[in-house]
């Protein structure tokens, strides 16, 4: 499990939030917590997008390789 940074702001009638590390990844909810759930749930959909789409762009016969940063 990896953890990233949510950036979470309150706007009034709504909280709006950002995860820092991927762009694109933003919601906004009538509450707080419905934010951070959505949040949750769109980054683990961006992800894997993510994968999907880097493995269709390698094609055949590619190497998996984990990097720490």
């Amino acid at each position: 499990m990896s953890e990233y940074t949510a950036i979470v702001k309150d706007a009034g009638d709504w909280w709006i939030g950002w995860i820092e590390e991927l762009p694109g990844v933003n919601c906004q909810e009538r509450t707080r917590e419905e934010l951070i759930e959505t949040l949750r749930i769109t980054l683990r959909e961006a992800l894997e997008l993510n994968r999907v789409d880097a493995r269709n762009a390698a094609g055949a016969d590619f190497q998996e390789l984990r990097i720490a940063v």
